[in-house]
C-alpha cells in the first residue's frame, strides 16, 4: 500500500507486540482510542485512511464515532459492530466442527481449564477453519504468537470468542452505524469468523458501504489472498483519494 506513495503506518498496541507489557493496568475501549489519538496526534497524521482488522475494525468504527477528524476512507475488515452478535455467530461455528473437538471444548469450557493444551488443540481446528486457511509456517503468525497477549486478550474479550466476560462485555455500535459518513468498504473472507450475517450489519448499517468477499479465505485475507487483498484496498484508496481532490478542484 505505501508503493503509491502514502505512508502506512501499523502500530503494536498497548500490551503486545514491542509496546509497553504492563498488564496491572485498567484495560479498555477508552485506553485504546486514547492511544490511536496520541499516535495521530504525535505523528501528525491530520489526514488518514484508517483500516482495521477484527478488534481493529471494533477500535476505527469507535475512533470514527468519536467524531475523529481527517478520515478520508475506512476499510472494516473481518471486524463487527455487536460483540454479543459476534459470539453467538462464533458459537454457530464452533458447534459446527466435528464432534470430537466440540467435545473436548465442551468439557474443558466446563471445567474453566482454558489454559489446557488439549483444549488449546482444540481451538487449533477453529482458527484452521476460521482464522488462517493458508499454508504453514507462516512468518507473520509465528510473529503474532509470540507478541500477542493472552493476558489483554481475556481482560478485552475473554477466554475465548463465544464467551464475552471482558471490557467489551455488550459493546454495541449498531445503532450508531448511520451515523458514520465517510467511504467505507467492508472486507473478509468467504470462510471468516466474520460471517455472512455480522458482514450484514455492517453493510447495511452504513450508508453507502460496500463489500468484497475473498473466496479463498478467512480471517486474514490479507495472509491468506495477499496480492488481491492488496488490489482491492489499494484501489479503494485511490478511488478515495481522487474523490478528495475532484471536491477540491
Amino acid at each position: 500500500l505505501a508503493k503509491d506513495g502514502r505512508a502506512v503506518v501499523l502500530y503494536d498496541q498497548l500490551g503486545c507486540g514491542r509496546s509497553e507489557k504492563h498488564t496491572e493496568r485498567e484495560w479498555s475501549v477508552a485506553l485504546f482510542l486514547d492511544e490511536l489519538d496520541a499516535l495521530r496526534g504525535e505523528l501528525g497524521l491530520t489526514s488518514v485512511h484508517l483500516l482495521g482488522t477484527s478488534w481493529g475494525g471494533m477500535l476505527a468504527l469507535e475512533h470514527v464515532l468519536s467524531g475523529a477528524e481527517g478520515i478520508v476512507s475506512l476499510v472494516l475488515s473481518s471486524t463487527l459492530a455487536s460483540v454479543d452478535e459476534w459470539a453467538a455467530e462464533q458459537r454457530l461455528l464452533r458447534n459446527a466442527l466435528p464432534s470430537g473437538v466440540v467435545e473436548v471444548l465442551d468439557r474443558h469450557e466446563s471445567a474453566g481449564t482454558y489454559d489446557a493444551p488439549e483444549y488449546e488443540r482444540a481451538m487449533d481446528a477453529f482458527f484452521d477453519r476460521h482464522f488462517y486457511r493458508g499454508p504453514k509456517p507462516r512468518a507473520e503468525l509465528q510473529r503474532m504468537g509470540v507478541e500477542k497477549s493472552t493476558d489483554v486478550y481475556r481482560a478485552m474479550q475473554g477466554p475465548n470468542e463465544w464467551t464475552v466476560t471482558g471490557a467489551l462485555c455488550g459493546w454495541d455500535v449498531r445503532n450508531r452505524l448511520g451515523e458514520i459518513n465517510v467511504p467505507t468498504m467492508v472486507i473478509r473472507g468467504r470462510h471468516d469468523m466474520c460471517t455472512d450475517a455480522i458482514a450484514a450489519t455492517l453493510v447495511n448499517g452504513i450508508r453507502g458501504a460496500r463489500e468484497v468477499v475473498f473466496e479463498e479465505s478467512s480471517h486474514t485475507p490479507v495472509l491468506e489472498e495477499t496480492d488481491l487483498y492488496l488490489n482491492v484496498v489499494g484501489g479503494f484508496l485511490r478511488d478515495c483519494e481522487r474523490r478528495v481532490s475532484s471536491s477540491r478542484s
